[in-house]
């Protein structure tokens, strides 16, 4: 029997994780031979890990909180997404041995959000809660769908008003402080900040969604985030979190690394039904 291909993802905490379970969906559902595990890695221990990880043979990476600006130094190569976004959390290893790295979170949110929420973004105004690495991955996919603007609130309105400027080639997008965006409204407003991972709120005003306005919250759980809550409290037409996401991003990943592409309706009802 030949060798399984490894894979794998690095992050901590990483206990939580479902992408070794949906990459082996994955490779069922596709005749592929493969593992992916997952392994708590810091950030002082990235180097050595992936020195060790690719002498044991493994094939490819994905990288989480809180490797993916170090897996973007890492890489060899990048590709056009990583370059921008300055934030890697695929990394694929080449013929030659170099390492590329690439970023999925982006298209992963677009294809989640259109295709199996058929949320409209062309022409919509989007609010970004965040300015790290996580709002990064996502904004030129974003932009690609021709919004009407984007704006990114967060705490330090510099860190905002830094990426902003960085995008700002790609179309309309502003950064500013979350005192800025009280007196404004938004048709999707995305929470790209960790603040769910500790059961907190970003500081939002009432009444900034649209009508027929959506919510999105990048983190997800078994239960409901408190930006998915407040969202319903705002009469939300769909207040959503990062699960879907995260099984279209791991679609992508699987795509670069085996060349295949998973179907990922199924799974995604699968682990649906499986919150307790």
């Amino acid at each position: 029997m030949p060798d399984k291909d490894r894979y794998a993802v690095f992050g901590q905490p990483i206990n939580h994780s479902k992408s070794p379970r949906i990459h082996q969906l994955f490779a069922e559902q596709t005749d592929q031979l493969l593992s992916y595990e997952a392994q708590d890695v810091p950030a002082d221990a990235f180097e050595s890990a992936i020195h060790v990880f690719l002498r044991q043979g493994g094939k490819g990476l994905n990288c989480t909180v809180p490797l993916k600006e170090l897996a973007w130094q890492r890489a060899d190569q990048l590709s056009q997404r990583a370059t921008r976004s300055k934030a890697v959390n695929t990394l694929i290893l080449q013929e030659n041995g170099a390492l590329l790295g690439d970023n999925t979170d982006g298209i992963g949110l677009v294809t989640d959000l259109t295709k199996n929420h058929q949320i409209n973004l062309s022409n919509s105004r989007i609010l970004i809660l965040g300015a790290g690495g996580a709002s990064r991955g996502i904004i030129e996919p974003l932009m690609q769908q021709a919004p009407k603007h984007i704006i990114i609130a967060n705490r330090t309105v510099e860190k905002a008003m830094t990426l902003s400027d960085e995008f700002s080639v790609l179309g309309k997008i502003k950064g500013c402080a979350y005192d800025d965006i009280k007196n404004s409204q938004f048709d999707l407003i995305l929470n790209a900040t960790s603040a769910s991972l500790s059961g907190k709120l970003p500081p939002l005003a009432d009444n900034i969604l649209a009508e027929k306005g959506c919510c999105y919250d990048l983190a997800y759980g078994n239960k409901p985030t408190p930006f998915m809550l407040w969202g319903q409290t705002q009469n939300a037409e769909k207040s959503l979190d990062g699960l879907g996401m995260l099984v279209e991003q791991a679609a992508e990943a699987f795509y670069l690394w085996r060349n295949v592409r998973p179907e990922t309706s199924a799974i995604i009802d699968l682990l649906n039904s499986e919150r307790t």
